[in-house]
């Protein structure tokens, strides 16, 4: 197998989706049968053990670094992926045995190393941009991906990794109803011309709803919920849009054709990486704190 196709993807091709299926303009039963599927090995990896989730957190990473790999070479950017894997791994694996501040220690090491490995390949008119864009990579997904492996380890352990997901479930649901049927008026039509002001308002609704009742579930003051709902709305809208940016910068409709009826990895993990630091903190401050 040749090592160099693995660490160095071409540029993403964009592929055909799958056929339509109502006003989603996504075809709705695959994109279903995708999501429980994808939602049932989160939850038996949750359940099981913190190491199968932790394994999980890892290769999901993994995956969603070389799709970031793929979609960038599209404009001659490179990601350091055997660095970036390394590094990635390693923010998840610290956030687990040893906490956040050797989640920043790790991110600090893997920046270091990527700089120096790129100086001694040689410097060249590519040499920054490929820093700045692994860089970008390190931050947006394992370090991101590393709260997630914190709130598994706080006190409120899988009640607080299922209110997250909860939470980000419920911002893409209330974004789609509310898109779907009453939006309007287009929040960032340059980026993403589906997303509605009427969608953000949907996802605040439906993220009240679960924040709430998760504040209830996890023995937190209920009125934490509204704040909750707030900022990982916000946050979760924000990931969709980076996401979004990202595509549209290198033409790409979709990140990959990985998931059927979603499109790629982090088509899926852009809002999800987004809250997770502010479940993390939010909850930190209203439960364990």
């Amino acid at each position: 197998m040749d090592f160099r196709r693995i660490t160095h993807p071409g540029p993403t091709q964009n592929h055909v989706p799958l056929p339509s299926s109502g006003r989603a303009g996504r075809n709705l039963p695959a994109a279903i049968g995708v999501g429980v599927a994808f939602a049932a090995i989160g939850l038996a990896a949750i359940l099981f053990s913190k190491t199968s989730f932790l394994v999980l957190v890892s290769l999901l990473v993994v995956l969603a670094l070389w799709e970031l790999a793929g979609a960038f070479a599209r404009q001659n950017r490179e990601i350091v992926l055997p660095l970036a894997w390394v590094g990635g791994v390693g923010m998840v694996v610290s956030a687990h045995f040893l906490g956040l501040e050797a989640v920043l220690g790790a991110l600090a090491l893997t920046v270091f190393a990527v700089a120096v490995w790129k100086l001694l390949d040689g410097p060249t008119a590519q040499t920054t941009p490929d820093i700045l864009v692994t860089t970008f990579a390190l931050i947006y997904v394992p370090f991101l991906a590393s709260f997630v492996v914190l709130i598994s380890n706080s006190p409120l352990g899988n009640k607080g990794v299922i209110s997250w997901i909860l939470l980000s479930v419920a911002n893409d649901l209330g974004g789609w109803a509310f898109g779907i049927f009453l939006g309007k008026h287009p929040m960032a039509p340059r980026i993403s011309p589906k997303k509605s002001w009427e969608g953000f308002a949907g996802s605040l609704v439906f993220s009240m709803a679960v924040g709430v009742g998760a504040l209830i579930w996890m023995g937190g003051s209920w009125w934490w919920g509204f704040p909750l709902a707030v900022l990982t709305t916000v946050a979760a809208t924000t990931g969709d849009l980076v996401e979004s940016l990202i595509k549209r910068d290198v033409g790409l409709k979709d990140m990959s054709n990985l998931l059927p009826g979603h499109g790629g990895l982090m088509d899926r993990l852009d809002s999800l990486l987004m809250v997770a630091p502010v479940v993390y903190l939010v909850l930190k401050v209203a439960i364990w704190w």
